[in-house]
């Protein structure tokens, strides 16, 4: 007994110690900065407030001054999130001129005080007020910098936000021929002004958001007034407020906690790296969603058929852009089936295939030892290997990499008598067509439901393969975004919305927007156009 008491102690104490180290770190790390906590007269009591909250942070500079002999201040901001050069001569220099004549005594409150620092004394544009430490807080790690008078329980803050940002170029992802070569960047302010570039009208609102306890990224709820449904908009709004999160890195943040069904494999919200793909989609009654810190916008509501066509689309003379689509369509299904019809024809179906082409073929597999099945997943998963191989590897080495590794692995595979060289045409061809696909998330989806669809062609034949069309479809008619049918206008039937679907009208014949979006007004264009148009013109 006296020899199990020390050991038990000494376990007790070291539990205690543990505890109370994890008791420290958790208050640490899940503290709050005295939201309620008010600005104080004294300004060296709020000096060593901040110093307190900002401890360990070497990246706030506090920078002091004096009007006349009496009156002090200080201002606190980020460095790396301003611009110095604008701190320098439109805050620190008037103050310090004006610091050669003793302040007015009498300006006390700060609504005097605001206004005489706003018209005689800083020359920003942009200036704000705030009483809370918390708003203290907030301004400063958003770049702005705060003025804090000896005297005055108020600060004033001024915005002279500046930060290294990528200049606008081509998007790398959305390549066009014929089109605008301006992309998004990762500065909210930059994508904002390339939209207001386009549409140049005050229905065109932008409404401001946070998201995020700890990152409180900016993002900007975009939409025109008038067009736009007001429900549509409301629910955009209300279910960006549902989300809390302790930060959001990316769009992809947004796309996940918003979208309907986060369990489908289809994407029901766009992103895009265009602003004239977000413009046009405005125009159409959508709402656009901008992240800062992202190149990538956000489009709600979207359809199946929506995620297929290409900006091009529009600027392209509408024959060559229906032939286009016609072109995207049958490679999409040539993406999802060609495999599976391989499948199932060798393995089921004999009989369907011409004399000639089965002798060819039964002759190329002859020493291949897996059936199609296996021989197809095989080829497909390394292509598929190969082709994310290419994306990681640097940009110098990718493209040769991915284009020489799938030469060499296939030509030495059939040697081998792995796989036949049919089964290599398939694969080749099957993914060229994905690549056809405009929206990247939708040929995600099409490229991985492309291996059950396999399995059942294994499994059922041909059969399986109208089971697996079936399922998807099915699954598809279900799908909402923003209570918008994803099937539509084909499923439920919208006659007026198949001129700009499988094919596409010329814009005379398209002179109302989609029915399922712009409910509000749905007139694009006025009738009197074709009355004046040139004679001979029908």
């Amino acid at each position: 007994m006296t020899k199990w008491i020390p050991g038990r102690m000494k376990s007790l104490v070291t539990f205690k110690r543990k505890y109370m180290n994890s008791l420290v770190q958790s208050s640490l790390t899940n503290r709050e900065p005295l939201k309620s906590d008010i600005l104080s007269t004294n300004l060296s009591q709020n000096v060593e407030q901040l110093k307190t909250i900002f401890d360990r942070s070497s990246d706030i500079v506090y920078r002091d001054f004096q009007f006349g002999d009496l009156q002090k201040g200080i201002i606190v901001f980020l460095d790396g999130l301003v611009n110095m050069k604008l701190i320098d001569d439109d805050v620190i220099k008037p103050l310090l001129e004006y610091g050669k004549n003793p302040l007015s005594q009498s300006i006390l409150c700060f609504e005097d005080l605001e206004n005489f620092l706003r018209n005689q004394v800083v020359s920003a544009a942009q200036l704000s007020e705030g009483r809370e430490f918390q708003e203290v807080i907030d301004h400063v790690l958003g770049g702005d910098t705060a003025l804090i008078i000896d005297g005055v329980g108020q600060a004033l803050f001024i915005s002279a936000k500046e930060w290294e940002s990528r200049s606008v170029e081509e998007p790398a992802t959305e390549s066009v021929i014929r089109g605008p070569r301006d992309g998004f960047t990762e500065n909210l302010r930059t994508n904002t002004s390339l939209i207001r570039r386009r549409l140049k009208t005050h229905q065109l609102k932008m409404e401001a958001m946070k998201v995020g306890r700890l990152s409180k990224t900016d993002l900007v709820i975009t939409y025109l007034d008038g067009i736009a449904d007001e429900s549509m908009v409301a629910e955009v709004r209300e279910r960006i407020g549902r989300i809390d999160i302790d930060a959001i890195l990316e769009s992809g943040y947004i796309e996940e906690l918003i979208e309907d069904n986060p369990y489908s494999i289809f994407p029901q919200v766009q992103y895009t790296e265009r602003p004239d793909k977000v413009t046009g989609n405005l125009l159409e009654g959508k709402v656009g969603i901008i992240i800062d810190n992202t190149p990538f916008a956000l489009i709600v509501p979207v359809t199946f058929y929506g995620m297929l066509m290409s900006s091009e689309d529009y600027y392209e003379r509408y024959l060559i852009s229906t032939a286009l689509r016609w072109i995207r369509f049958t490679f999409l299904l040539i993406a999802l089936l060609l495999p599976s019809l391989y499948i199932a024809l060798l393995t089921f179906h004999q009989e369907m295939v011409p004399t000639t082409l089965l002798f060819s073929m039964a002759a190329s597999r002859e020493a291949v030892p897996f059936p199609a099945i296996i021989e197809a997943l095989l080829m497909e998963i390394s292509f598929e290997g190969l082709r994310e191989a290419g994306v990681r590897l640097p940009k110098p080495v990718g493209q040769a990499v991915s284009i020489v590794g799938a030469l060499v692995v296939g030509q030495a595979a059939v040697q081998a008598g792995l796989v036949s060289a049919p089964m290599v045409i398939v694969v080749a061809m099957t993914g060229i067509s994905s690549f056809i696909i405009p929206s990247y998330s939708q040929a995600i989806s099409i490229r991985m439901l492309r291996f059950p669809m396999m399995i059942l062609a294994g499994m059922l034949g041909l059969y399986g393969i109208l089971l697996g069309l079936l399922i998807i479809i099915s699954h598809m008619c279900r799908l909402r975004s923003f209570s918008i049918p994803y099937l539509s206008p084909m499923s439920p039937m919208h006659f007026g919305d198949l001129k700009d679907v499988l094919v596409r009208m010329p814009w005379s014949n398209m002179m109302v927007r989609p029915e399922e979006t712009a409910k509000k007004n749905s007139k694009r264009m006025n009738n009197s156009f074709r009355s004046r148009r040139p004679n001979g013109s029908k």
